[in-house]
């Protein structure tokens, strides 16, 4: 049981295996009206039968004894432009006080010795200095005050919302973003992206039924594509995990366990137990993989070469996976961040 490594000549062993044809106009660019408004598309394993509902029609699936685990992580608003436009900077880590791991566009203008400056209210800024640049791309900064993302940053949009409502004409971040780009039930501060299956989830609707929370703190592992050409030379950045007390009562007394999204899957198949715990992964799940603790998914529908649709295919199976993918962009689904989802059971 657990990760195990692919021939290189079998299929699914590239991340060229992981491609689709998507158009532009199917990439969602804001969210449903309403969270529980998005569709959802239904896949039963055992009978291999689709069938295309909406978020609300959650409860036909899911019975008394079943257990959603869900993500509490909260989006911390970590994206930052410097006063002059010129660089974006997206905060990742705050590694000791006011040293931060960050993700700097155009990369190659920030050098170790370059400072830079922030905006932070009226006729005031914050500097910070780039000291070095970390392997992996990352630069490592060092504020000369705590900066204040809450009042600064804006929510760290994936690339591909912003682009495309650039080509539309609208701007890339909008003041709904802070509310509708973050789980009604974050808790935890310190995501650089959304645990997005849980977007489409109220209050109400939640309260329908048996829930728990872990927690994973979204970075690098989870939104960076496979860039290798075998999958088995990508090697995931460490994210941060928890479990609290009381959570492995209810994964027990559950019939079934359904994780709400990649990252809550990722938490139950790296922990070595259930009991309250702290840790690091970078538990990387493709095929083929037996899943331990996960008995189904919710999720949303995911970019090529991305890591999160390797994880789903590895419960679904990569032909079945595109295949179902190919069926919804047939009938027009929105994909990615902000789009629809999928329950796989």
């Amino acid at each position: 049981m657990g990760r195990s490594i692919p021939n290189r000549q079998t299929p699914g062993a590239r991340a060229s295996d992981y491609e689709y044809e998507l158009p532009s106009e199917l990439i969602a660019t804001h969210p449903a009206a309403r969270r529980e408004e998005s569709r959802l598309l239904v896949y039963q394993r055992e009978t291999g039968r689709v069938e295309h509902r909406h978020f609300y029609d959650l409860p036909d699936y899911l019975g008394p004894d079943d257990l959603l685990v869900l993500n509490d992580s909260k989006v911390r608003p970590a994206a930052l432009a410097t006063s002059d436009g010129r660089l974006e900077v997206l905060l990742l880590d705050e590694t000791s006080p006011q040293h931060w791991v960050a993700l700097v566009k155009p990369g190659a203008r920030a050098k170790p010795g370059m400072r830079l400056f922030f905006a932070a209210g009226a006729d005031r800024q914050i500097e910070a200095e780039v000291l070095k640049t970390l392997p992996g791309g990352e630069r490592v900064l060092r504020f000369f005050a705590p900066p204040d993302l809450a009042a600064m940053g804006e929510m760290p949009l994936p690339p591909y919302i912003r682009k495309r409502r650039g080509a539309l004409g609208e701007r890339e971040h909008v003041p709904d973003d802070f509310e509708r780009y973050q789980t009604v039930y974050a808790r935890q501060l310190g995501s650089v992206a959304a645990p997005t299956a849980g977007l489409h989830f109220t209050p109400e609707l939640l309260a329908r039924f048996r829930h728990a929370f872990v927690t994973l703190h979204v970075g690098l592992g989870t939104f960076r594509p496979v860039k290798t050409e075998f999958l088995a030379d990508h090697e995931m950045h460490e994210e941060v995990y928890s479990i609290p007390d009381g959570f492995e009562a209810a994964y027990e007394a559950a019939r079934r366990v359904i994780a709400v999204g990649t990252t809550s899957a990722r938490v139950l198949e790296a922990a070595p137990h259930l009991h309250p715990c702290k840790g690091r992964t970078r538990i990387f799940i493709h095929p083929p993989y037996e899943f331990k603790r996960v008995d189904a998914l919710l999720t949303n529908f995911h970019l090529p070469h991305s890591t999160l649709l390797m994880l789903v295919s590895a419960m679904v199976g990569r032909e079945k996976v595109l295949e179902i993918y190919r069926e919804a962009v047939q009938l027009k689904y929105r994909f990615f961040s902000y789009g629809d989802a999928m329950l796989i059971l």
